[in-house]
């Protein structure tokens, strides 16, 4: 025999009826305006995650996240360059006998630590991104 007892939807599938007003500034209504552009959400999504989900989900401007892990990933790629010349530089003078073994011996913590800022640098921005895309 089947069970005909209906079953409740999530809350977060039930039908919306109720409405909410909210009044703003004009600055306020703006600024509010440009946010929902710019996450490419509605007013009622913007608002529901703000008041209803806060520790679920927060709101992210992944255009603005996106343009400044572009950059850290351009200014890693300069700090490689530079690593490499300096390198190539020392294996120069290594070849002409004129490298100081102590320059190597104080250069070799600091590229290592330089290794490990860049590894858990890499690690946060994996996260990063990996929260943005949980989000869309």
């Amino acid at each position: 025999m089947k069970n005909f007892i209906k079953k409740r939807k999530p809350a977060s599938l039930e039908q919306r009826s109720r409405r909410f007003e909210l009044r703003l500034s004009e600055a306020e209504r703006a600024q509010f305006l440009e946010l929902e552009k710019a996450l490419g959400l509605s007013r009622a999504d913007i608002v529901r995650i703000r008041v209803l989900q806060q520790s679920q989900k927060m709101l992210v401007n992944t255009t603005e996240i996106m343009k400044l892990l572009d950059s850290i990933g351009t200014e890693i790629g300069r700090s490689g360059n530079n690593i490499n010349q300096l390198a190539k530089h020392a294996n120069t003078l290594q070849q002409q006998g004129m490298l100081q073994s102590g320059l190597l011996r104080d250069l070799a913590p600091l590229l290592s630590e330089y290794i490990q800022l860049q590894r858990r640098l890499e690690q946060s921005i994996r996260q990063l991104i990996r929260l943005i895309k949980g989000q869309t």
